[in-house]
């Protein structure tokens, strides 16, 4: 049995509700145990309800020392600037004891995000957070274009080789992730949780 963690950040629900595509999506493989947990809030209260943000999201809150538990881990994030949210940021910096013994090395990597707009720093959120992953020896997975609505051009929508995303919009023009791009991030959770599952099957021979 392999485990699968989806791990993710969400101030307005636009990436939990993609967290769980990625669970339905890891739940696909025979013999994987797929787990959605968030990390904790770090806004404070007053701002955050101010700016409603969604705070009574059921998944877990995650500590750092677990995260060696998993065979593959799946981060989602909002992009701030270009970048990944600072809740997501202050969450991996406490994961200095596990670079420490190597804990997260040869455990599978992947991520995926959101931005208001089309061309709001996808690309370099998810190539940015690689970094941190690398940095813990993680072997990282995105969606190949074997998801062949990657090169669609029949909706305005996320979506990267680098993983998932989804376009949110602002003000009257806001929306929750499409169809498309809940199935984008099911492809992605089901191949990581192949890949993962492939490794621990092999490491146990």
């Amino acid at each position: 049995m392999s485990n699968v963690l989806v791990l993710y950040y969400s101030s307005y629900g636009h990436i939990e509700i993609m967290a769980r595509a990625q669970a339905e999506g890891a739940a696909r493989v025979a013999n994987v145990r797929a787990h959605v947990k968030r990390v904790p809030e770090t806004c404070p209260l007053e701002i955050a309800k101010s700016s409603g943000f969604k705070l009574d999201q059921p998944a877990a809150i995650a500590n750092p020392e677990e995260l060696d538990q998993y065979d593959a881990i799946i981060f989602g994030t909002p992009t701030r600037f270009g970048n990944m949210a600072a809740q997501m940021r202050t969450f991996l910096d406490q994961t200095g004891p596990l670079w420490g013994r190597g804990a997260l090395v040869g455990k599978v990597g992947s991520v995926f995000c959101s931005t208001a707009s089309q061309h709001g720093g996808q690309e370099t959120t998810l190539t940015s957070f690689h970094t941190t992953l690398l940095h813990h020896g993680m072997i990282i997975v995105g969606l190949p274009y074997t998801f062949k609505d990657l090169t669609t051009l029949r909706e305005v929508t996320g979506g990267t080789p680098y993983g998932a995303s989804c376009v949110t919009g602002v003000g009257d023009e806001s929306r929750m992730p499409s169809n498309l791009e809940l199935e984008m991030c099911r492809f992605q959770g089901e191949h990581v949780s192949r890949i993962a599952s492939r490794l621990a099957s092999s490491s146990a021979a």
